[in-house]
């Protein structure tokens, strides 16, 4: 009894609080060393001699890939071991990585340092999610996952300030390269400060209390006794030419291996053709390998953990969520990649200019976006079963206007003045989206499931950047000014907003009543449930 009062205590009180605000500081870290090299594209780009498809690929894809990668193996460690520890070792980690950007002096060194990056910040979302989701109730989640994603913008927005002050502060400082420190540039000096700050929080987190796994919602869940075993099994999943002998070895036959087989053969054709046509091999290797991994992950969960395949992709609640809401996101962040640049280019600001305006731009309007998105989806949810998936489309009518307004307008003001409306707008469908994800699966499922959802969501970063970039590559060889190719690039991807709209509408029909049956579909599936499972959710 007294153990359980102390469980009932921790849920949404004081401790609870100040885990969110320490993990929302880990998340401005992940996106200050993620975010910050859209300040410095200009910079690296003269440094280093490259085009605007390989920024988008260093932005995007080199990070995207191995992010989602292996934010599946840290997933399923985060549902079955200490996740505050996972978390700690994870920023160290990313952190050094960042700091070691700043050595870098060849593109293929900093896509190498990029691929770390990426690993390393896989290992902290799925688990934050998860620890938030035991340390609030579920009428709180949506918002507490908002204040959480807060730290997207936070961080982004510290990002593009600090990148942009440090590089006009070090260029100023040593107008001639050869007499800086060892030789660095400033967009060096950019990386390495901001790195190093986030190995010393590490330790901060490693001072946290882990809360009891299901404590929410009345179930509690057993600590499995060999986390790291689990997390083997997965990564192997997930890892060619592994993903083979893991599906053999998960008990699949001829049929289950041949359907993978053709599966890779069409994913390599694709690359293959995509390659012809953009001559960009490290894009389209990097992400061919990304979806062969989902694809063999999804066969081999299928074979392992039926009840948490069920729970996910037998779902159309689950399906249409990490469909409908994630693929907004090549359109939002191809605008925080190449919205710098663009405002250099096309206003012809200077790099500390577009880096104070649109660092606080992002950082205060993301912040209020992304909140109020939360806690309006909490305020509806009693009203609405559907609150998430309205702030999800109301993201998309709102925002899609906005921001054709911001790229067409010649003013300087009215674009700093819409990126800053357009902000809001984009950032609320977030800790719906999260919160939704959260509410369809079980306790011991959420983080699994939440790394899959974000596996989505990353999708956008390795496509939506790279892609804007590859079509202002082209038009401007056809002659046209690059501040004007890169313009005409963004305006187009705004269509793309369609697509999430559709699988939205299609939510609409699905999610009240599987939220519903969340229980019994898991007992359907198979997974060991108590007759009382759920009676506080």
């Amino acid at each position: 009894m007294a153990e359980a009062t102390a469980e009932k205590s921790e849920v949404g009180g004081g401790y609870a609080k100040y885990v969110t605000g320490v993990l929302v500081i880990v998340y401005v870290f992940n996106f200050i060393d993620r975010q910050i090299v859209t300040i410095l594209a200009e910079e690296i780009k003269a440094d280093l001699g490259i085009s605007d498809a390989q920024i988008g690929f260093l932005y995007g894809t080199a990070f995207a890939v191995f992010y989602a990668i292996f934010g599946i193996p840290l997933g399923k460690l985060a549902d079955n071991w200490t996740r505050k520890n996972l978390i700690s070792i994870g920023l160290g980690f990313w952190s050094l990585m960042t700091a070691l950007s700043g050595t870098a002096r060849s593109f293929f060194t900093l896509a190498a340092y990029r691929v770390g990056v990426g690993i390393g910040e896989a290992s902290a979302t799925p688990a934050a999610f998860s620890m938030l989701s035991d340390y609030f109730p579920p009428r709180l989640r949506a918002t507490v996952l908002a204040i959480y994603s807060s730290g997207i913008y936070i961080g982004a927005g510290i990002g593009i300030f600090l990148g942009g002050w440090i590089v006009d502060s070090w260029n100023a400082a040593y107008p001639d390269p050869g007499s800086a420190p060892f030789g660095i540039k400033g967009w060096q000096a950019a990386y390495l400060a901001v790195g190093v700050p986030g190995i010393l929080m590490a330790l901060w987190v490693y001072t946290l209390r882990e809360p009891k796994r299901g404590q929410s919602e009345g179930i509690l869940t057993e600590e499995h006794p060999h986390p790291f075993r689990e997390t083997w099994k997965e990564l192997m999943s997930v890892l060619p030419p592994m993903t083979l002998v893991t599906l053999a070895r998960s008990g699949g036959g001829a049929p289950v291996l041949t359907r993978n087989l053709i599966g890779a053969a069409l994913i390599a054709l694709g690359a293959y053709g995509l390659y012809v046509l953009t001559d960009d091999p490290e894009q389209w290797i990097a992400l061919g390998v990304g979806t062969y991994a989902a694809f063999s992950w999804v066969q081999a969960l299928a074979l392992r953990d039926p009840a948490t395949f069920a729970m996910m992709f037998r779902s159309r609640a689950f399906v249409y969520t990490i469909l409908g809401f994630p693929l907004i996101s090549p359109v939002t962040y191809a605008f925080g990649a190449w919205a710098p640049p663009f405002f250099i280019r096309v206003h012809e600001v200077g790099v500390a200019e577009a880096g104070l305006v649109l660092g606080v731009s992002f950082a205060v309007a993301g912040w209020l976006g992304i909140t109020l998105g939360g806690v309006v989806s909490d305020w509806l949810k009693p009203r609405t079963g559907n609150a998430r998936v309205y702030v999800g489309l109301g993201s998309v009518i709102l925002s899609a206007p906005m921001t054709l307004g911001l790229v067409l307008t010649d003013s300087l003001v009215a674009a700093y003045v819409l990126n800053f409306i357009v902000s809001i707008f984009a950032a609320c469908w977030v800790g719906a989206a999260a919160s939704t994800v959260n509410d369809l699966v079980m306790p011991r499922m959420r983080a699994i499931a939440s790394a899959f959802y974000i596996l989505m969501a990353t999708v956008g970063l390795a496509v939506g950047p790279y892609a804007v970039g590859e079509v202002s590559d082209v038009l401007a060889a056809g002659g046209m000014d690059p501040g004007e190719s890169l313009r005409t690039s963004l305006m187009l991807s705004v269509g793309l907003l369609v697509i999430p709209f559709v699988f939205l509408l299609l939510l609409l029909r699905h999610l009240v009543p599987e939220e519903a049956s969340r229980v019994e579909r898991a007992r359907a599936a198979g997974e060991p449930l108590g007759e009382d499972a759920g009676a506080t959710a």
